[in-house]
C-alpha cells in the first residue's frame, strides 16, 4: 500500500494533476505558441547535435534495430503491400517526369535505351 501512495505522489503535484496531463497540457501551450518554423529549427538543432555525437556505427545500429523490431511485428503481407504502394508511388513519379520533360525535342527514357541499343554497333542498323 505504501508502495502505491508513493507512486501516485510521484505522478501528481499539489493540484492533483498527474504528470502525464501537465505534460500534455504543456505541450498543448507550447504548440499555440510557436509555429512550424520553430519546430523545424529544434528538429534541425538536435539532428546536427546527434549527428555531431555519433558515427556510423550508432547509426548501422539504430537502423538494425529497428529493422528487426519491424520484422517482430509485421508479416510477410506488411511487406508486399508496402513494397507495392511503394512500386506504384515511383511508377507515378516516372509518368510525371515523364509528362514534365514532354516537348517535341525530347523523347522518353525508355525509346531513347532502344535507340542507343539499335545504335550500338556503330553503323545506325540492328545488331
Amino acid at each position: 500500500m505504501a508502495k502505491d501512495d508513493n507512486n501516485n505522489n510521484r505522478n501528481s503535484n499539489q493540484n492533483g494533476m498527474s504528470l502525464e496531463e501537465a505534460g500534455r497540457k504543456g505541450g498543448e501551450a507550447t504548440a499555440k505558441n510557436h509555429n512550424r518554423d520553430f519546430y523545424e529549427e529544434i528538429g534541425r538543432k538536435g539532428g546536427e547535435a546527434t549527428a555531431e555525437n555519433h558515427d556510423s556505427d550508432f547509426y548501422e545500429e539504430i537502423g538494425r534495430k529497428g529493422g528487426e523490431a519491424t520484422s517482430k511485428n509485421h508479416d510477410r503481407d506488411f511487406y508486399e503491400e508496402i513494397g507495392q504502394k511503394g512500386g506504384e508511388a515511383r511508377a507515378q513519379q516516372n509518368d510525371n517526369n515523364n509528362n514534365d520533360n514532354d516537348n517535341s525535342s525530347k523523347m522518353s527514357k525508355s525509346e531513347a535505351g532502344r535507340k542507343g541499343g539499335k545504335n550500338s554497333n556503330g553503323n545506325g542498323q540492328d545488331s
